[in-house]
């Protein structure tokens, strides 16, 4: 599942036009010629830009990939039975017993709990074994020269470069996920100039074949990313049958004597003493969970909310949270019915992003205020009875 981790990053950064064009798109080889000249400004010598550049080809399998985002359709309870199995959870369960000192290392030199590098390392490669096949100095450059996102691509090539430089990447073997993320939880080269970490002490970061130096960089970059040691991520509860569904969503954050104040109770254990935001992936029928501080750090790791959720939720479930009420959501709507919707309220003025039938955070509270305008259960959960309205 390594490939998941940025193909939600497909709409992450953006750039104005006038950059975009300076800086992507037109002759290949020209590209090329100007990112080795970036490289050169930056201080990497010059013919080891050039030798890094030489064999780089574009590589349209990679960029028919970043259109490939039917995955992301899905909704939570599809998507998360999808990816976790007991199978799934077994192999986690094993691989923390076979790697606990490291996990004891990252907890307390980093203070990321176990669990959450565990749901990482499951989904990004399934724990190892299945890391990407692309050539990542060909998926980097091609990604950089292809004009939707320079403004996240192009720095990583550079980085590339550097960590050639440096001894750390062969651009004619090393491979990943089509995206250019690298190794068994799938840093791209930027995280691993910064956070990578000689975790098994041989004087080398191998983030392919070392776990300890995987989890270790893992750790390092989530706590790089504000990660708070100790700090609980996401808690399943139940909420009343009624209440004021549009204070749901990450928008909102309110203390948790003020949830419990509107009836939103932990399904097991206490809730934690910290501020936090009432999430309903499919409505107040469905699931529901509380998201603490920590849970806004996974969106550094990954942009696509359900998959976000799900791997906060497995993080849970590795530590040892029954499976999540599913309730009895509202149906929701297919992927045609979905661009309907995201054309419907883009022409009403919203923000969707790209009309692609994924539910993000634009369409969601676009859904979410349309509903209170409706006079509709405000819980930014698109079902054909909202669709039929608008």
């Amino acid at each position: 599942m390594g490939v998941l981790k940025h193909v939600s990053l497909a709409f992450v950064l953006g750039i104005s036009p006038v950059v975009a064009m300076a800086q992507c798109g037109g002759s290949f080889n020209a590209f090329k010629d100007g990112l080795q000249a970036e490289a050169v400004a930056k201080g990497i010598d010059a013919s080891t830009a050039r030798a890094f550049l030489a064999g780089v080809r574009q590589d349209p399998a990679v960029l028919k990939a970043d259109r490939a985002q039917g995955v992301f359709q899905r909704p939570f309870i599809d998507f998360s039975r999808r990816l976790i199995s007991q199978n799934r959870i077994d192999t986690g369960r094993a691989k923390a017993r076979q790697n606990a000192s490291v996990f004891d290392r990252i907890e307390r030199t980093y203070g990321v709990d176990r669990h959450v590098l565990l749901a990482f390392w499951a989904f990004e490669t399934d724990f190892g074994s299945f890391q990407g096949n692309f050539n990542t100095a060909n998926a980097l450059v091609t990604l950089a020269h292809d004009c939707r996102r320079p403004g996240l691509f192009r720095p990583q090539a550079i980085a590339a470069i550097e960590l050639y430089a440096q001894g750390g990447f062969d651009p004619s073997t090393t491979t990943g996920a089509w995206a250019g993320e690298i190794g068994m939880v799938q840093m791209l080269p930027q995280d691993i100039l910064t956070n990578g970490v000689d975790g098994d002490g041989d004087g080398v970061v191998r983030l392919k074949t070392s776990a300890p130096d995987a989890l270790m960089s893992g750790g390092k970059m989530l706590q790089h990313l504000g990660w708070r040691a100790g700090q609980p991520w996401l808690q399943e509860v139940t909420v009343p049958a009624q209440m004021d569904w549009s204070l749901s969503g990450l928008s909102t954050t309110k203390s948790v004597a003020e949830w419990q104040a509107m009836g939103v109770q932990a399904r097991q254990g206490a809730l934690s003493d910290l501020p936090a935001s009432l999430i309903l992936p499919q409505g107040h029928k469905g699931p529901a969970f509380l998201a603490y501080p920590n849970f806004n750090v996974y969106f550094d790791w990954n942009q696509s909310f359900t998959y976000v959720l799900t791997a906060a939720y497995f993080a849970t479930r590795l530590a040892g949270a029954p499976v999540y009420d599913a309730g009895n959501p509202d149906a929701g709507l297919g992927p045609d019915q979905m661009k309907q919707l995201q054309r419907k309220l883009q022409a009403r003025g919203y923000d969707v992003g790209k009309i692609d039938g994924i539910l993000g955070s634009g369409t969601r509270g676009a859904v979410q205020a349309e509903q209170q305008r409706l006079g509709m259960p405000a819980d930014a959960w698109p079902t054909p009875a909202l669709l039929n309205r608008l």
